[in-house]
């Protein structure tokens, strides 16, 4: 095949192949991710007023307990299935906020179980996640020395 016919050929296939996508809705993707992810940063903001108003926290024990709670509530959602159809529908707004990290954690727990305790869930419980606590702790360790030596 020459150069000039395996250029139409690929074209050819692309176009087929673009028939069957259906069209992307970015207003709508946006729109949604927007709505989820604000509304999930709303019941973050809730959490606060009452861990606030009902127990007194303040400062780092007030941050702490909200983000206990989130983490909670999105492990306990991935777990029962209901936080997968809010990505489906939301996109990326239910993984940006703290809770989609506990998304990101879990969901593979859950997958991988019957492999077992060991290989299974504690394996690749941070198959994804791993990554990015690594690079924190290591972050947070080099810019803890660098504030310790100055």
């Amino acid at each position: 095949m020459t150069g000039k016919n395996r250029e139409n050929y690929n074209k050819n296939y692309i176009a087929y192949v673009n028939s069957f996508d259906p069209p992307t809705q970015h207003f709508k993707n946006c729109y949604r991710a927007f709505l989820v992810g604000g509304f999930i940063c709303c019941i973050g903001q809730f959490l606060r007023y009452i861990f606030e108003g009902a127990f007194g926290l303040s400062g780092d024990e007030l941050s702490g307990a909200v983000s206990v709670v989130l983490i909670f509530l999105g492990t306990l959602l991935t777990g029962l299935g209901v936080y997968d159809r809010i990505g489906k529908n939301a996109g990326a707004g239910s993984i940006v906020p703290i809770t989609g990290f506990a998304n990101s954690v879990a969901s593979p727990a859950i997958e991988f179980k019957t492999e077992g305790l060991v290989y299974g869930m504690a394996a690749k419980m941070f198959i994804v996640a791993g990554p990015i606590i690594v690079y924190g702790v290591l972050a947070g360790t080099l810019v803890g020395l660098i504030y310790l030596f100055l």
